[in-house]
């Protein structure tokens, strides 16, 4: 793809994308693909990198793992949301339309996500939190289920309370919730 100012190997890359980066380079070393030097050395390359380019060299041998995530754009409509407070909490609830992926992005006040009345038009729906000491409620619907096993608090999985018994698969909507809760908490609740 040609972008406006050259080549995409030249475009900046965001805090986000960086830390995207290191994440992948954390699995490689679980799956036994880096050593250890090896992560060390090519976290730092990461987060010091500034461009698509100088990021994907750290994972240019590592099978799978080419970071190919495009700059910042407007979301394909379905496709993504992003929620970031500014100054407010996040708050959604009502006959929202929910995309597959919602990326949740508070800072120092609580984030409600109500997806009992929302309009779900897919099977799947993802939920990326990026938290740091908040807390998180998402009110999931009857018959609905969520995995949390890839939300991460460190190097651990996050502390999820289940107050509906949605964790598990099958159910319709199935939501995945995904990102780094480092300080907060993640509530899933039941309709009222």
């Amino acid at each position: 793809m040609e972008t406006p100012g050259g080549n995409p190997a030249d475009l900046r890359v965001s805090d986000a994308e960086r830390e995207h980066v290191v994440e992948l380079l954390n699995r490689a070393t679980g799956h036994g693909l880096l050593d250890l030097a090896e992560f060390t050395e090519r976290t730092d390359i990461a987060l010091a990198a500034r461009t698509r380019g100088e990021l994907n060299a750290v994972l240019l041998d590592l099978p799978g793992l080419t970071h190919t995530e495009e700059p910042r754009r407007a979301p394909v409509p379905g496709e993504l949301l992003e929620l970031v407070e500014h100054g407010a909490p996040i708050r959604r609830s009502g006959a929202w339309p929910v995309p597959k992926t919602v990326v949740v992005r508070p800072r120092s006040r609580t984030a409600s996500l109500d997806f009992t009345g929302a309009r779900i038009d897919h099977a799947e729906v993802r939920i990326e939190l990026h938290c740091r000491s908040t807390h998180v409620r998402l009110r999931l619907p009857e018959g609905a289920t969520a995995d949390t096993t890839l939300l991460r608090r460190k190097e651990k999985p996050a502390a999820v309370r289940d107050r509906g018994g949605f964790c598990g698969s099958g159910g319709t909507p199935h939501f995945v919730v995904t990102g780094r809760a480092a300080h907060g908490a993640v509530v899933l609740l039941p309709p009222r």
